[in-house]
C-alpha cells in the first residue's frame, strides 16, 4: 500500500467524535413502512416494487457501514467496533447479492415475481452462500491448521496456540452439518415440522455466516493496524517487551521491535528534526536475569540513543500493564504529548486496544515476524470479540432469531 493511499484512506486519530449508526435505524423504519404499505395495497402486484425497496435498503445500509468503518479508523482503530463494521459489511454483501437477484428478476420476469418468491430467496440466502463459500472455508481451515502446527512446534503447546485448530474444526463441522441436514429430509413431515426444520437450517446458516464474516473482519482489522505507519510527530515511543535470552539480551523478536522504533525515530528526525523519548516497557519474568526494560535500554544505547532519552518501565507483567505503567511514566515527564508504540505486527491491534482502555491515545507500528503468528492472532481477536461483547452477541442472535422466524412463518404460511 502506497503512503499516499494510506494517508488518504487510513487516517488514524483524526476524528474526535465516535461514529453512530442511528441513521441505519431511521432508514430501517422507513423501509419497513414502505414495504408494509406496498403489501397492504396488493402484495403480488407490487412484488417488484418491494424488491426494489429491499435492494435500496440493503445498499444504503452497506454504504453507511463502510462509512462507519472508515470513521471508526479515524476515531479509534483499536476497537472491536472496527471488526463489527467490517464484518457486518461483508455479511450484508451476501444479502445484497440476493436483493440484486430479486430486483433483476422483477424486471426480467415480472409475471413470475411474487412475495412468496422474495421471502424464500431471502430465507435461503444465508444457507446458499454458506454452501457456496465451502471452497474458501476448506482453504482457510487448512491454512489455519498448518499455521497452528508450525506455531506449536516453535512456541509450545499452549491453549492460545491451538485456537486456530479448534476454529478450523468447527468451521468444517458446520459446513458438514448443514450439507447433511439439507440433504436428508425425512419423508412425511407436517407443515409445522417442515417450517421448524427450515427455520433451524436457515438460522444455523445465518449464525455461521455471521461468525465467518466476523473472522474476516478481525483479519482486516489486524492487517490494517499492523501495516499502519504513524506520522513523524511523536514525542514518545513505547517499546513493548516480550522475553529475553538466558544471558539477559533481547531475543530476535524483541530486537525487531526495538529496531522498528529506532528506524522510526531516525526517519522522524530527518523529516522534522524532532527526537522522541523512548519508553522501554517490560518487567522481569521468573526466568529472566534482568527486567525486559533494562535489556531494551541497553540495546537502544548500543545503537546510539543517549540515556537521557530513555525512560524505563520495569513493573509490567503483560501488555495491559505495559500500557498502563508506560502512561504513568509519560505523565511523570510532564506534558503527555503524542505517543506511538512498537510491537510485533500481529500484536498491534490488541496492544492498541489495551492502550485505549487506559485512556492513552497511542498509535502502533508493527515489526515483521514469522508468518505462522498471523492467523492465530486474528483468531484471538475474534474470540475476544465474542467473549468481551457477550451482550451485543445476545442482541444480534436475538435479532437473527426474530427475523428468520418471521421470514419462515410468512414464506410457509
Amino acid at each position: 500500500m502506497s503512503d499516499t493511499i494510506r494517508k488518504l484512506v487510513f487516517r488514524f486519530d483524526t476524528l474526535d467524535k465516535k461514529p453512530k449508526l442511528y441513521n441505519i435505524a431511521a432508514i430501517s423504519v422507513i423501509a419497513v413502512i414502505c414495504i408494509a404499505w406496498l403489501l397492504h395495497e396488493d402484495a403480488d402486484r407490487y412484488a417488484g416494487a418491494v424488491s426494489i425497496v429491499i435492494f435500496l435498503y440493503f445498499l444504503a445500509v452497506q454504504i453507511l457501514l463502510i462509512r462507519a468503518f472508515f470513521r471508526q479508523l479515524r476515531y479509534n482503530p483499536y476497537s472491536y467496533n472496527t471488526i463489527y463494521y467490517m464484518g457486518f459489511s461483508v455479511f450484508l454483501m451476501f444479502v445484497l447479492i440476493s436483493s440484486i437477484i430479486l430486483t433483476v428478476g422483477a424486471f426480467l420476469h415480472p409475471e413470475q415475481h411474487s412475495i412468496d418468491k422474495i421471502l424464500l430467496l431471502l430465507l435461503y440466502s444465508a444457507r446458499n452462500y454458506m454452501l457456496l463459500s465451502f471452497p474458501f472455508i476448506m482453504v482457510f481451515s487448512a491454512a489455519l491448521f498448518v499455521s497452528n502446527i508450525s506455531l506449536i512446534r516453535h512456541e509450545g503447546k499452549r491453549f492460545v496456540n491451538i485456537l486456530g485448530i479448534i476454529l478450523s474444526f468447527f468451521l468444517l463441522a458446520g459446513e458438514a452439518f448443514l450439507y447433511i441436514y439439507n440433504s436428508r429430509i425425512p419423508a412425511g413431515l407436517t407443515s409445522g415440522q417442515l417450517r421448524f426444520r427450515v427455520l433451524i437450517g436457515s438460522l444455523f446458516a445465518a449464525v455461521y455466516l455471521y461468525f465467518e464474516c466476523m473472522i474476516i473482519g478481525a483479519i482486516v482489522a489486524d492487517t490494517i493496524a499492523a501495516c499502519y505507519e504513524p506520522g513523524p510527530d511523536k514525542d514518545y515511543l513505547i517499546i513493548l517487551g516480550c522475553g529475553l535470552r538466558k544471558d539477559g539480551t533481547p531475543t530476535p523478536l524483541l530486537k525487531a521491535r526495538a529496531d522498528k522504533a529506532l528506524d522510526f525515530s531516525r526517519r522522524q528526525k530527518e523529516l522534522t528534526g524532532r527526537e522522541p523519548v523512548f519508553i522501554a516497557s517490560g518487567g522481569q519474568g521468573p526466568d529472566e536475569i534482568v527486567p525486559e526494560s533494562t535489556a531494551i535500554k541497553r540495546y537502544l544505547m548500543e545503537n546510539g540513543i543517549p540515556e537521557s532519552r530513555i525512560v524505563e518501565e520495569d513493573a509490567s507483567t503483560d501488555t495491559f500493564e505495559n500500557m498502563r505503567f508506560s502512561k504513568e511514566r509519560i505523565m511523570e515527564q510532564g506534558s503527555p504529548g503524542k505517543v506511538a508504540f512498537c510491537t510485533t505486527n500481529y500484536h498491534v491491534f490488541r496492544s492498541g486496544l489495551y492502550a485505549r482502555r487506559v485512556k492513552m491515545r497511542a498509535v502502533g507500528m508493527g515489526a515483521k515476524t514469522k508468518w505462522y503468528f498471523w492467523p492465530n492472532a486474528s483468531v484471538r481477536e475474534f474470540v475476544g470479540l465474542l467473549t468481551e461483547h457477550r451482550g451485543k452477541q445476545l442482541l444480534i442472535f436475538g435479532g437473527m432469531i426474530a427475523i428468520y422466524t418471521i421470514l419462515t412463518f410468512f414464506a410457509y404460511r
